[in-house]
């Protein structure tokens, strides 16, 4: 059977190499192996888990990412291969590029991109419900349309308006889209799970917990494709600057939330998915285990881009490399992603 990603989440656990494949045992029992020949990812949800050297070098000489997630879903941890920045061409013009007129169109790209994939979201969620909830169906095409005004808001900003100023303009219009967008996701949402709205770090209610875990595994991701994209993760445009906070990352990941987690949470919601959690809000772990690979499935699935049908996962990639080409000259824009409805 093929495994793309070996997922350790049970307490006690060790990660090890035997032959050409990865396993994890418990106390002699093997719960769970992969071939490293297919393997892409190895997700450590958990404490308590170990890791062998000889895994960890398997996994570094064929670029397979490590990622230690918390129990609340942050990435705390990625272990990579040295070499994977090892290029330097392509950070040098990444760090000049705050200084010129390409800081400003990745910022505006960026923020355009986070409204239309809501938007786009919204009609997706609007698109089969004409018949069975017609009211419903008319206040997220509503809600959609309100987000083409602030779409609308983000078009009219000049490129050469001061990025300080810039990106204060930004975050006050994303942050109405995102009261739009998440007020009017709530009426698709079943009552029975206490939706209080959307919220971040810290949230204890069942579907925040779902959406900020799912976050935590997209942020690997987006994270992964920065670094083989040969940029750092640090240097972001849209977000500031701030000692250990990965800017970049959390730059790109806003293309992406809404088709790679929002949509997935929804559905699960809408399909009454059983969310148990601890005392303090934390999943619990059969939970956040079964969802982890629902994510991951989900990363695996394919959508429009580019004229054709591509895996997510491979679509963040690209983008990356996108990204990458214009900060070199190579084109003379950044094409955002585009979600379908």
């Amino acid at each position: 059977m093929i495994v793309e990603h070996l997922h350790a989440d049970t307490f006690g656990s060790h990660i090890g190499k035997y032959s050409k494949r990865l396993k994890i045992t418990q106390g002699g029992e093997v719960l769970a192996q992969a071939p490293l020949l297919h393997l892409q990812s190895v997700l450590i949800g958990s404490r308590g888990v170990s890791i062998s050297a000889d895994a960890i070098q398997a996994c570094c000489e064929r670029g397979i990412p490590i990622v230690f997630l918390s129990d609340a879903g942050k990435a705390y941890a990625s272990l990579y291969s040295s070499g994977l920045t090892g290029t330097v061409a392509t950070r040098r013009e990444q760090l000049l590029a705050y200084s010129d007129q390409r800081a400003a169109h990745i910022m505006l790209g960026i923020a355009a991109a986070k409204i239309r994939n809501q938007e786009a979201t919204l009609k997706y969620l609007a698109k089969n419900r004409k018949e069975t909830a017609p009211d419903l169906h008319d206040a997220l095409n509503s809600a959609a349309l309100s987000l083409r005004d602030r779409l609308a808001a983000v078009d009219h900003l000049p490129l050469d308006t001061p990025l300080d100023d810039l990106r204060g303009s930004l975050m006050g219009i994303e942050g109405h889209a995102g009261r739009l967008y998440w007020q009017a996701v709530a009426g698709v949402l079943p009552d029975d799970y206490g939706w209080p709205g959307r919220s971040g770090r810290g949230a204890t209610d069942p579907l925040n917990s779902l959406l900020n875990y799912g976050y935590g595994i997209l942020y690997s991701r987006v994270e992964q494709a920065v670094i083989l994209a040969g940029m750092d993760p640090y240097a972001g445009f849209l977000h500031t600057d701030r000692a250990g906070k990965p800017s970049l990352v959390l730059d790109m990941i806003e293309e992406f939330r809404q088709i790679a987690v929002d949509r997935l949470v929804i559905g699960l919601a809408t399909r009454h998915f059983v969310i148990t959690q601890c005392d303090d809000g934390r999943l619990h772990d059969d939970v956040r285990a079964a969802y982890a690979d629902k994510v991951l499935a989900h990363l695996e699935s394919t959508t429009r881009y580019m004229g054709k049908r591509y895996p997510l996962r491979y679509i963040i990639q690209n983008q990356a490399r996108r990204l990458a080409s214009y900060l070199r000259g190579k084109t003379e824009t950044y094409e955002t992603f585009q979600a379908t409805w």
